[in-house]
């Protein structure tokens, strides 16, 4: 290890390498004169002798955990933490204050052999076999405001804080994966190097010629026989669902998609297996006529199934999930509770509770569903009583969690064990949303939303939660009001950087008081932040609240007291979008086909069908006209089978040009 590899180590690093208890015993012992007697060495190596005679070393090129100490602790030790505290603090002020402010420099700079001398040749055999299934990435380049680059995998993130060396990388993934993961983040920062890309996908089985799913490629990642074949049977359900209808799906054809969904997950398809289990939620809810089922919302999972196996063979590891394992054991992580989210049926209540994980820089969730009897029906105020991990769900939502026993999954869904939280590792957010990475806290929300522009069409991304939670700082709230037309109250935001970003709260009935507890938020004096989904729609940026921050704390809309009988100011009335309103008919059109089936479908939706073409016609969205005309004509000449490819691609244009709109304007 360089003398300037010891002055990047922060305190935060530091933590991170070791744990924040370690690190103020170290600074204490430093502080009070027991620290080391500090000399270097004429090959670099600093060396420490501390007052009980123990000594430390730290080489050139070494990390903590392999430098040496006389010390009987395994690992990082506090001997180690106080040499770099007391180096860091020998050091001349003209040594601290000299170099770049920004080093811009790549991780994948480093060799397989470099990664091999660091992380030994068990951990590169891993990685290897992972990149021979594939996976995606996300990096994550050196900036001015966060000048450590990173990687997101699937199950877990990597960050190299120290230019230029190995030993020092972080992950949240468990000690016994570390120098495979770091490896697999190293080959992505080559890939997106290779590629100027972001998002990236490494790896995966490879041939000069061969064939997905029927179709001859050269030279890309292909699939398996079994993954083919699992992707084709879970497709060819879907055909059977659209031809004869959600009213002729009963038990065997829900068994038939349990079966698929497991095939898909056996062959590492975690996306179109998503798909699948949320398509036989929908059939479940449909089946017990909870308010859940949407025909809108299975025409679009009808239209995912499609489109993930037409681009299959483009982009097999991105288009249908990574071959990473589904979950990875993460080391002790530090979580910021980010709000809550209530939802259920008559027969169920849910809480999906986000957290901020500022190490990785993105943002988890962790679920809990409850039954219910007949004679129950909690609101979100009687559920934040219920302990959820030895703590009421009120306080969950509103704390930074410290957990050694976490799980991630592929989808950012995360799972703490059951009983592993003491009462000491939950405490009060205070001040740790302002304190979050620029990843996550944003000041500039038309920035951010620039950089997500490059995304794919969102019926072949990556199925990760909360991708798009994020907390958007508030230098003032311009207008408050109610649309009791749609349900939702309406506010415009403004972020320090001057972009207006408009918060849309629907109405829950599950959480009556929820509007008028953001309304009270919004309007305080001392409003800080606010947590939520963030997007575009109609050209403009859109908040979905989680919770509020103001100067007296944190409010969980979801969770606060209340019967929703505070009169709220109307909102002012906006002028329909004429696009948006021809694709949303046509769209109509297509789901309420969906949910009789081509088989079945009545009169009058071939009416709306045929009129849903002649309003996108009049819009000047010919092409998509012309796909509900070809529907609508091979529908009565050549019936329902030979129809059912024509409903696809008609439903993938029209729901991928209306996201496109929103997100564009």
């Amino acid at each position: 290890m360089t003398r300037s590899d010891l002055l990047a180590l922060t305190p935060d690093t530091l933590s991170s390498l070791a744990n924040r208890g370690l690190v103020k015993r170290a600074e204490k012992d430093v502080t009070a004169g027991s620290g080391p007697v500090v000399t270097t060495g004429d090959d670099g190596t600093v060396r420490g002798v501390f007052p009980d005679g123990t000594e430390t070393a730290l080489p050139p090129g070494r990390g903590l955990d392999t430098a040496d100490c006389t010390c009987a602790a395994a690992g990082v030790c506090r001997h180690r933490i106080a040499l770099v505290l007391a180096y860091q603090r020998g050091a001349p002020d003209e040594e601290r204050s000299e170099g770049e402010p920004l080093v811009v420099w790549s991780p994948g700079e480093f060799d397989d052999d470099a990664l091999t001398a660091a992380l030994g040749r068990t951990a590169l055999t891993a990685a290897h076999r992972t990149r021979a299934r594939g996976y995606t990435a996300r990096v994550h380049r050196p900036t001015a405001e966060d000048p450590a680059p990173r990687v997101e995998l699937p199950t877990c993130t990597v960050r190299f804080p120290v230019p230029r060396e190995l030993g020092y990388a972080l992950t949240d993934a468990a000690a016994a994966l570390r120098g495979e993961v770091v490896t697999l983040a190293v080959w992505a920062f080559r890939t997106a190097d290779a590629e100027q890309a972001t998002d990236v996908s490494v790896g995966g089985r490879t041939a000069d010629s061969g064939a997905v799913d029927g179709r001859t490629v050269s030279g890309r990642t292909t699939l398996t026989a079994a993954a083919g074949e699992a992707l084709r049977a879970a497709v060819t359900l879907a055909d059977e669902l659209l031809v004869d209808g959600v009213q002729q799906a009963g038990p065997v054809f829900t068994g038939s998609l349990r079966r698929a969904g497991r095939a898909l997950a056996a062959t590492s398809q975690h996306w179109p297996a998503g798909a699948v289990a949320d398509l036989r939620a929908q059939l479940d809810a449909y089946t017990a006529r909870a308010t859940r089922y949407s025909p809108e919302r299975l025409a679009l999972l009808l239209a995912e199934l499609h489109a993930r196996h037409r681009a299959a063979g483009h982009d097999p590891v991105g288009v249908l999930g990574t071959a990473e394992a589904p979950e990875t054991p993460l080391r002790r992580v530090r979580l910021v509770a980010l709000g809550c989210r209530i939802g259920g049926t008559a027969r169920d209540r849910t809480a999906h509770t986000y957290f901020a994980h500022a190490d990785a820089g993105l943002a988890l969730v962790l679920r809990k569903r409850w039954d219910l009897t007949e004679d129950q029906s909690p609101t979100g105020h009687d559920l934040s009583a219920r302990r959820l991990l030895g703590s009421p769900l009120h306080a969950l939502a509103t704390a930074n969690v410290v957990s050694e026993h976490t799980t991630r999954a592929a989808d950012r869904t995360v799972t703490l064990a059951r009983g592993r939280i003491a009462a000491t590792s939950i405490t009060p957010v205070g001040s740790a949303w302002t304190e979050l990475p620029e990843s996550l806290l944003l000041r500039d929300t038309a920035a951010h939303l620039r950089a997500a522009a490059e995304r794919p069409p969102r019926l072949i991304r990556p199925r990760v939660e909360a991708d798009a939670v994020r907390v958007v700082m508030v230098d003032a709230v311009e207008e408050i009001g109610y649309d009791p037309a749609a349900q939702r109250l309406e506010a415009v935001l403004r972020d320090p950087a001057g972009n207006g970003v408009h918060l849309h709260a629907e109405y829950n009935p599950l959480c009556p008081g929820g509007l008028d507890a953001l309304a009270a938020a919004l309007a305080d004096d001392g409003i800080r932040a606010v947590s939520g989904t963030l997007g575009r729609d109609r050209g403009r940026t859109v908040l979905d609240p989680l919770a509020v921050l103001t100067a007296g704390g944190v409010t969980v809309p979801d969770l606060a007291p209340g019967a929703g009988g505070t009169t709220l100011r109307t909102a002012v009335h906006r002028t329909a979008d004429p696009i948006i309103t021809a694709l949303e008919t046509g769209l109509t059109a297509l789901a309420d086909t969906a949910h009789q089936g081509l088989r079945h479908v009545t009169a009058t939706t071939r009416t709306a069908l045929a009129a849903g073409a002649g309003h996108l016609h009049r819009t000047g969205l010919h092409t998509a006209a012309r796909h509900l005309d070809d529907l609508v004509r091979i529908l009565h000449d050549q019936g329902a089978p030979a129809a059912a490819p024509h409903w696809v691609t008609a439903q993938i244009h029209l729901s991928t040009s209306l996201d496109l709109h929103q997100e564009e304007g």
